[in-house]
């Protein structure tokens, strides 16, 4: 095995981790957001949650996952060890899925606003 390089084994982990933050709902996961086909939790009388709470832990999760990724990316461009390119361009990628999903979250409420003000009384 080679260091520094990427073997099999370590793909298929990265792989594992990747379909297992994928299928984690939003509140469980390190960060990932929840794929739009689950359900959302049924939320008892006592454990409602507002929406401008939830889109803004939303937003925060996504701002982390940014700032973590410039962070890696600094990192092995300083030659941390600790630090791989895998990491770093998971990390990127990650990051870039999350914010192209709330981009889209943003263009549907946007358009639900739209049609909800063009709507005849």
């Amino acid at each position: 095995m080679n260091a520094g390089g990427i073997d099999a084994q370590r793909i298929s982990s990265m792989l594992a981790q990747l379909r297992a933050a994928a299928q984690k709902p939003e509140g469980l996961g390190s960060g990932a957001i929840a794929p739009a086909v689950t359900k959302p939790p049924q939320a008892s009388p006592t454990t409602q949650v507002s929406f401008s709470d939830a889109l803004k832990s939303s937003l925060d999760q996504v701002n982390n996952m940014q700032l973590q990724a410039e962070q890696m990316g600094k990192d092995f461009a300083m030659g941390n060890d600790n630090v791989s390119l895998s990491d770093v361009m998971i990390s990127g990628q990650k990051a870039n899925i999350a914010f192209q999903a709330t981009v889209q979250v943003r263009n549907k409420l946007v358009t639900a606003y739209q049609d909800m003000m063009n709507m005849q009384v």
